[in-house]
């Protein structure tokens, strides 16, 4: 307990000292949001990386996934890296962060009314990312809530409120920038981490080849698909391959929607940059995702199944369970600081996308149209604390799996954004009428799939984002052609050198 307390406490103490240290370096709102559109390769690629995986997929979906595919579930963390995090690179950095700054575009919501020069989507998507961006924070608590309970032995409530309090106050302080230099140092704790849990996964079942063999020797329980078969999780695809296709799909490509995602490339600092934090981000990936959901492939050797095949404990409860008996106390601190840097991370990057957009997209943009560049910071350090403070109260709601908020969250995010942000970036042609469609699609594929419930939240936010990709560029190609001069106006900043 001593040596589990000592890790936590150096944690917290440079959480602070960072978001102490940068907030003398805030001078504006654009300092606030985006870091002056000056932050260096390393620290925007751990960000994007720490930002990408937090607790939910640690905790919740290493877990949940793990015991449904096997060891196939590691084709998951490879999607992650090469489609979510090399291609995303690839594809969206360059052209983001030029046309943004073009654009003087700090925000998804402002991208939007500026590409397509319309308020109205302006207003959309700004609460669009609100209202959605909370079910997304609060799987971040829950996620971080069960292992924090095991170590400590603490109640959930007081860790998701303490979580809550530690980031609000270092973002609130520093900004972006200061969530940026935590990011850094959380990556690198992320990275340790997660190779020393599946070294020591490995060893609680006399290393890697003992514990395939014991693996392959679980058959798939009956009424699940697959139904009788033995070393169906050890095999290349799993029991269920469209399945983990649909899982490959949502968490992947998924991330090319996110705002807070997308935001990382506005504040790089050249498109030189982006190229070695392409390679950077990808490689963090791989280790981070790729070593999660390959240790939690062999939660079946740690956990009982139950009835009809499930496991005899909830599924977010599947990793603290397998860590719980096989990591020293040392180790085990490391893990509870490794968890607690991804949620951080990825909190802190909720909450940033959440309450600029709320503040130059809603009030500056509708309500106070002269707000001055101190009362918008202000606004937003409010609307920070307003953000954590509802998603806390989702979170201490019972009985939510965290693999379900994030689901929805991502599926509705990226169903409506992806589409026509991507192709707003290479095609003249987009026109607002495709992009009203992919909102109305989108967001309302997830909502109808809520209540009427015909497939996964996983599989559903994978369909959406497909249909929306499909209908942008066919209902762009039937409706009213945009103004020609302001289209030609967005894209002259790649006739530029940066």
């Amino acid at each position: 307990m001593v040596a589990k307390i000592a890790l936590l406490a150096v944690f917290f103490i440079a959480t602070l000292a960072l978001g102490i240290i940068y907030k003398k370096k805030i001078h504006s709102m654009d300092d606030f949001v985006l870091g002056g559109r000056s932050v260096g390769p390393w620290l925007t690629a751990f960000s994007y990386g720490t930002s990408y995986f937090s607790a939910v997929v640690f905790i919740g979906y290493s877990g949940q996934f793990g015991w449904n595919f096997g060891i196939s579930a590691f084709w998951i963390g490879i999607a992650n890296a090469l489609l979510g995090s090399l291609a995303a690179w690839v594809v969206l950095g360059k052209r983001t962060r030029t046309m943004t700054k073009h654009l003087g575009a700090a925000t998804m919501p402002d991208f939007f009314s500026k590409r397509y020069n319309s308020k109205a989507l302006k207003l959309v998507s700004a609460l669009i990312i609100f209202v959605f961006l909370v079910p997304y924070s609060a799987s971040v608590y829950k996620g971080l809530s069960g292992i924090f309970s095991m170590a400590f032995g603490i109640d959930f409530k007081y860790c998701i409120i303490g979580m809550a309090v530690l980031t609000c106050i270092y973002v609130v302080l520093g900004g972006y920038m200061a969530a940026a230099a935590n990011n850094f140092v959380q990556g690198i704790v992320m990275l340790g981490g997660i190779v020393a849990v599946v070294f020591a996964v490995l060893n609680g079942k006399g290393g890697f080849t003992e514990a395939v063999k014991a693996l392959s020797q679980v058959e798939v329980a009956e009424g699940a698909v697959g139904e009788g078969m033995k070393g169906a999780y050890t095999s290349l695809f799993g029991p269920d391959p469209l399945s983990l296709l649909g899982v490959m799909i949502l968490t992947s490509l998924g991330t090319w929607g996110l705002p807070q995602m997308i935001h990382k490339f506005y504040t790089i600092d050249s498109e030189k940059s982006i190229t070695k934090g392409a390679v950077i981000s990808t490689i963090f990936a791989f280790v981070v995702a790729g070593g999660s959901y390959f240790i939690g492939g062999f939660g079946r050797l740690y956990v009982q199944s139950g009835e009809g095949g499930m496991p005899s404990v909830a599924y977010d409860e599947i990793m603290p369970n397998m860590l719980e008996g096989v990591l020293p106390d040392i180790l085990m601190g490391l893990v509870v600081v490794l968890v607690l840097s991804a949620s951080m991370s990825t909190l802190s990057s909720l909450v940033i996308s959440s309450a600029s957009t709320l503040t130059v997209d809603f009030f500056k943009g509708f309500i106070k149209k002269d707000m001055k560049d101190n009362q918008q910071m202000i606004f937003t350090r409010a609307f920070c604390v307003l953000f954590m403070a509802i998603s806390v109260v989702l979170a201490l709601f019972p009985g939510t799996l965290i693999t379900n908020l994030m689901a929805i969250s991502w599926g509705a995010l990226s169903g409506a954004f992806l589409a026509p942000f991507m192709y707003g970036l290479y095609s003249k042609r987009i026109t607002n009428a495709s992009v009203w469609v992919s909102f109305i699609a989108g967001i309302g594929f997830i909502v109808l799939n809520m209540f009427m419930k015909f497939m996964s939240g996983t599989s559903a936010g994978a369909v959406s984002m497909l249909i929306t990709l499909v209908l942008v560029p066919v209902v762009s190609m039937i409706t009213k052609k945009p103004d020609k001069e302001h289209a030609e106006k967005c894209f002259s900043c790649y006739n530029k050198v940066d």
